[in-house]
């Protein structure tokens, strides 16, 4: 991989849920609230790839608000372990994204990218659902693009032309930073960016609840502290 200039880069763009939040974590913990004790339980990598299949699909077609994608995923789990959802539970599997936890390193690694760069977040997720995120990170961020903002979910291209347009800075001199390939390396690549792989899952093997995609990134890391001594912060 080539090495990032940083000296080049004015600002990066986060993906947050899975680069900045817990999210398989979160995802698990809200899932094992879902099913209980009344399905038998598979294993924690087979619960993350069925959530990887499930929320493309409930994303597709017509776009809908993230709270009602995930209503839907939950239902999909319903359907897939023979055990009834009903709406009051595939809210709270929805509210739930709001109380994911931040990784340890998130926080205070963002605050020193901060002293540098600009930063921004892109995200597919509703507004409501990022304000409780934003107040567990506890970062101050120049620019938050949404999918309910954009009215579309990445991988589609929404976020990455509404952030450029806000952050006023050509392409070159923005780094995109993000967990998932398929949502955000592969298409930010796709389109000029360059980006960095964060990759949280390290060694564990699989693409967890990401779908797999083919992206090359031009700098891997395996946290956000890593970024920052990478960035010379």
């Amino acid at each position: 991989m080539t090495p990032v200039d940083f000296d080049t880069v004015e600002a990066l763009t986060f993906d947050c849920y899975g680069t900045l939040i817990d999210w398989e974590t979160g995802i698990l913990e809200a899932l094992a609230d879902l099913l209980g004790s009344t399905a038998e339980r598979p294993d924690n990598d087979t619960l993350l790839g069925q959530y990887g299949r499930f929320e493309p699909l409930a994303e597709s077609g017509v776009f809908r608000p993230y709270r009602q994608v995930l209503m839907d995923v939950a239902r999909m789990f319903g359907d897939e372990y023979a055990i009834r959802v009903d709406d009051t539970q595939a809210s709270a599997f929805a509210a739930s994204v709001a109380r994911w936890q931040p990784f340890p390193d998130s926080t205070a690694a963002l605050r020193a990218l901060g002293g540098r760069y600009r930063l921004a977040i892109v995200s597919n997720v509703d507004d409501d659902l990022f304000a409780g995120s934003a107040a567990l990170l506890g970062v101050t961020f120049d620019q938050v693009v949404t999918a309910e903002q954009v009215g579309s979910y990445k991988p589609a291209r929404g976020h990455f032309d509404e952030v450029l347009q806000r952050l006023a800075l050509p392409r070159e001199r923005v780094l995109h930073c993000a967990q998932s390939l398929y949502h955000d390396i592969s298409p930010a690549s796709a389109l000029g960016f360059r980006s960095v792989w964060v990759n949280r899952r390290g060694s564990s093997g699989g693409t967890g609840a990401t779908p797999p995609a083919a992206a090359t990134p031009d700098l891997e890391v395996p946290d956000l502290v890593s970024l920052a001594r990478a960035a010379g912060v």
